[in-house]
Formats: structure tokens, C-alpha cells, sequence
């Protein structure tokens, strides 16, 4: 048996339950899909490689959630409903990522082609009719619609008791939907003539907040914290306060994750993130990093920066815009909004816990995981 252990928060053997909870979840969808033929087995072998590995820290969050809120997790076990119900994170979290790849144009995930990649060279192996980039698009798109789908329906058939599950409903339905509308703010915000730098940080930093803080951090330890309320008999007066409290703690630290994230799209190691180096430049990802940069440089310099973003770039090219980035002191200040968001993260949590709002195992569970999700190499 696994327990949940807070020293420990991320352990190998939690990250390995909760990726058998999904594999079980896919056997069992298997005698549905048999009877359309052999040509959806892609969508399903793809759907199990990419969901396979990763870093699982939303469903440790909502578990983490759950514990924080005084649920008694004795046993953590591919068929354990807290389990399933965290595991339907990551679901999520792999369609928000096929969907990604095709609206960025990213050849790479998780250190191998994209799955609309490996459906393109698919196609053109088979020799199949028409356009092999466009059935690519095609087949990523509906792996991440399937994986969506699957989100919902493992979620429901989690195992959980009705009320709990209730609980957690409203946050799950908020999740969905404010991953769907920040991608858009974040594809609308690419597509936008550079305009005044200040206007784009903050339009950057709301960014960040909708697309990737709360569906990262801040929903899935609500959606733990509101079952796990639920399980433990917590009245609505005292579940509302928890909520609140963990979702300051969310938001902080899913800002500082979001952040994190960004330094290393520029400035992280090629063995290490499994991207090119330098990958958000090529990409001309609107980043705070990007923004921050734009606001402390000269027009001359601001202009030859820009010129740096969305295309191919060279080794010497890369490094070029990594000098301009650290030279204005852009790097420095999204280090200090790093610091600063876990600072009050903490904060706000050692708070709750003081005030008899969050366990002490929840506490210490939920600090260890703030840390795995910003001090990271990947």
C-alpha cells in the first residue's frame, strides 16, 4: 500500500498510481472503441504515450487539496477515487498540450515529435491521399478533443461519493472553461502589434493568470480541498474560508510556475526541457520575460529585439536575444516576481493553517509542491 507522505509530496510511487489510474481508465475504453476498426488505434496509442510520464502536478496538487482540507487519505491505489479524480487532471492537462502544439507550431513534447508530427509522417508513409500536414492537424485536434471528453468522464466515474464529487463539480466546470478562454486571451495577445510595454505586461500577466495559474495550481487544490471538505464533514462556513485561502496560495504559486516556465522556454538547457534552446523566442511567445525585456530597453534595441521573435533562429541568434533579456534586467525582475509569488504563497498558507483552516500534513504536503513546481530545470 501507498501512502501519502508530506516530505515526500511527489513521490515515484504516487506519480506511478496516478499514471496506472489513467492506463486502467484507457483498458477500460478499449471494448467501446473496438467495433469502429483498426483506424482510431492511433488516437489511442498517442493518447497513451503522451499521457505517460510528466511532471503530475496537478493531480498532486488536488490530492494535496484534499489532505489540506482534513480528507483521510490512507491509501493511495490505482482504483483509490481521490486518485481518479486527481488523474482526470492530467487528461486535461495532455489535450490542453495537443491543442497547443498546433496553434504554436511545436515539433516537440515531453522529448518527442508532436502528435500532430507523428500523424503527418504517418500519412505520408501510407502513402495516403490528400494534404499530410493537414490530417496531422486533424488527428491532434480530435486526440485532444477525445482526451477532453475522457477528462470529464473519468472525473464522474471516479468512485467518489456524490456529495464530494458535487463539491468539486463547479470548480471543475470553471477549470475547463478558463483554460479554453485564457488560450484564446493568450492567442489573441500573439497576434497583437507591439504596442506600449507597460499595457503588455499587464495584459501578459492576466495572461497568465486565466491560461495557466489556475488551471496549473489554483483550481486543482480547490477541487481537492472542496472533496476532500466534503469527506470530512467540514461545514460551509469553514470550506468557504479554505477555499479562499487555497485559492491565494493557487494563484501565487501558479503564477510563479507559469514564470518559471517562461525563463526556461529562453533560457533552460536543451537536454534537460527536451525543447530547442531558446524555443519561446522562435515561437515569439508574449511572455512576461518577453515583455518585461520591451519595457526597460531602448526603441533602437526594443526593435532589434523584435526582430529576434517568430522565425528560425541561429545558435549565435539565440544567445543575442538571451544577452539583450539579461542585459535589461528583464531576467532579474521575473526572478524577483518568482521569489515574491512564493513568499506570499507561503504566507497565506502558513496563515490558513494557523487559523486551524488547513491540516499540518496539508501544509507541509502543498509547500513541498510549490517548491517542485518553481525550483525545476524542466
Amino acid at each position: 500500500m501507498v501512502t501519502l507522505q508530506p516530505d515526500t509530496p511527489l513521490a515515484p510511487a504516487l506519480r506511478e498510481r496516478i499514471g496506472g489510474a489513467i492506463d486502467a481508465f484507457i483498458d477500460a475504453q478499449l471494448p467501446m472503441l473496438a467495433p469502429m476498426g483498426q483506424n482510431v488505434e492511433p488516437l489511442v496509442h498517442l493518447a497513451r504515450e503522451f499521457c505517460a510520464g510528466g511532471k503530475r502536478l496537478r493531480p498532486a496538487f488536488c490530492l494535496w487539496g484534499a489532505v489540506a482540507a482534513g480528507a483521510q487519505v490512507d491509501e493511495v491505489e490505482v482504483t483509490t477515487p481521490l486518485v481518479r479524480l486527481a488523474a482526470s487532471l492530467d487528461l486535461l492537462h495532455v489535450s490542453a498540450l495537443m491543442h497547443d502544439d498546433v496553434m504554436d507550431g511545436s515539433d516537440t513534447r515531453r522529448g518527442r515529435p508532436a502528435a500532430h508530427v507523428q500523424y503527418t509522417a504517418a500519412h505520408r508513409e501510407r502513402d495516403w491521399l490528400g494534404d499530410a500536414e493537414g490530417f496531422g492537424v486533424a488527428g491532434s485536434i480530435l486526440l485532444g478533443d477525445l482526451l477532453l471528453v475522457w477528462s470529464t468522464q473519468l472525473a464522474d466515474e471516479s468512485g467518489l461519493e456524490r456529495a464530494a464529487l458535487d463539491a468539486a463539480l463547479p470548480l471543475l466546470h470553471a477549470m475547463r472553461a478558463e483554460v479554453a478562454c485564457g488560450q484564446f486571451l493568450d492567442v489573441t495577445a500573439q497576434v497583437q502589434p507591439f504596442g506600449d510595454p507597460a499595457n503588455m505586461v499587464s495584459d501578459t500577466e492576466r495572461v497568465v493568470e486565466y491560461k495557466s495559474a489556475r488551471y496549473s495550481v489554483q483550481r486543482p487544490v480547490m477541487v481537492g480541498a472542496a472533496a476532500g471538505a466534503s469527506l470530512a464533514g467540514r461545514d460551509a462556513d469553514s470550506t468557504t474560508k479554505l477555499l479562499e485561502a487555497l485559492g491565494t496560495f493557487g494563484s501565487l504559486v501558479g503564477r510563479a510556475f507559469q514564470y518559471r516556465d517562461d525563463v526556461l522556454g529562453i533560457f533552460g538547457d536543451t537536454d534537460v526541457t527536451g525543447k530547442p534552446a531558446g524555443d519561446d523566442l522562435r515561437e515569439g511567445k508574449r511572455t512576461v520575460l518577453i515583455a518585461e525585456t520591451l519595457r526597460r530597453v531602448d526603441d533602437a534595441t526594443a526593435t532589434r529585439f523584435q526582430g529576434l521573435l517568430a522565425r528560425e533562429l541561429s545558435v549565435e541568434e539565440v544567445e543575442t536575444a538571451r544577452s539583450i533579456i539579461r542585459e535589461a534586467g528583464a531576467l532579474d525582475r521575473v526572478e524577483d516576481h518568482i521569489s515574491t509569488a512564493v513568499a506570499d504563497a507561503t504566507s497565506a498558507l502558513e496563515a490558513a493553517h494557523t487559523a486551524g483552516l488547513v491540516t499540518d500534513a496539508g501544509r507541509q504536503g502543498l509547500l513541498g509542491l510549490m517548491h517542485a513546481a518553481v525550483d525545476r530545470e524542466h
